[in-house]
């Protein structure tokens, strides 16, 4: 007997599939910021690109199976550049390209039999914040005009939970930086390994670019090496001026009160403070 199933049922047997492939990747985040839209990614790779520029003043973003988004990537450069060519430059716009990666979305997820494990992200700075337009594309090839920042890949809602209670507008490159990636190191897999500590993700681990409005031209610019250390450790370094303690008391008030403790096993009366040579020996003898 032939094979038979409705289409209600199709639609969402490969709504599941493409939920699952994408629920596997590490999380994305998009936010506006004073000068602009900051891009920020957990990948530890450094050529496997899921942020990439688009054309002048827009950006793409991207989580779900690599060789799928990346095609994408290249088609709406090819779009971009074939239209900026044809027409203007300024003919070119954010809402053009997720136009048109919204139609491929949909012709995809209706008429192959495999969907595309993709999620995407199309940004388009402007000349003031209240210009700035943020487009997410799902796997369907349904559209959403986000306000503020966007976030996709991985446990969204809970990267969307933090990031909402840190983001403010307006904020800095700094303090947009760190917002976003306290939101992915609350999630990460790394941190999960650890235990479920909220350790930030190391510089390492980003992926971070920025579309700056102040530049006249192309605004997109990656933020690498040095420059997202400095960033990071900017960020680092205002938690220390609001807590009041720099990391070098940190860590002397660490040492001293683990020299002030009786090694484990150490019998009564041993490792006193009020003893310097009796407490020398047993914190010798003890665990590093």
């Amino acid at each position: 007997m032939p094979y038979y199933a409705s289409a209600e049922q199709v639609m969402r047997d490969r709504s599941e599939y493409a939920r699952k492939g994408i629920s596997r990747g590490r999380s994305v985040a998009v936010l506006t910021y004073a000068d602009g839209i900051l891009f920020i990614a957990e990948n530890p790779s450094s050529t496997l690109h899921k942020i990439g520029e688009i054309y002048d003043r827009i950006g793409f973003a991207a989580v779900g199976r690599y060789s799928e988004f990346e095609s994408l990537r290249v088609a709406g450069v090819r779009l971009a550049d074939v239209r900026g060519y044809s027409y203007n430059r300024r003919d070119v716009t954010g809402r053009v390209v997720a136009n048109a990666y919204a139609q491929t979305l949909g012709s995809i997820f209706t008429e192959q039999m495999k969907p595309f494990e993709v999620e995407l992200c199309v940004a388009d700075v402007g000349q003031t914040p209240e210009t700035d337009q943020l487009y997410r594309l799902t796997f369907d090839g349904s559209v959403f005009d986000e306000p503020d920042f966007v976030v996709m890949g991985g446990q969204a809602d809970v990267v969307t939970g933090h990031l909402r209670e840190s983001f403010r507008a307006g904020m800095g490159l700094a303090d947009a930086l760190a917002a976003g990636v306290k939101a992915l190191s609350a999630v990460s897999a790394s941190t999960q390994a650890n235990g479920g500590g909220h350790e930030q993700l190391p510089a390492e681990q980003l992926e971070v670019a920025v579309l700056d409005r102040r530049r006249p031209k192309r605004s997109f610019r990656r933020i690498t090496g040095a420059a997202l250390r400095g960033l990071l450790a900017a960020d680092q370094t205002a938690d220390d001026a609001v807590t009041g303690e720099s990391p070098a008391e940190a860590a002397a008030d660490t040492t001293e009160h683990a020299a002030s403790q009786p090694a484990p096993g150490t019998p009564p009366g041993l490792g006193d403070p009020a003893a310097p040579d009796t407490a020398g020996g047993a914190q010798a003898d003890g665990p590093a």
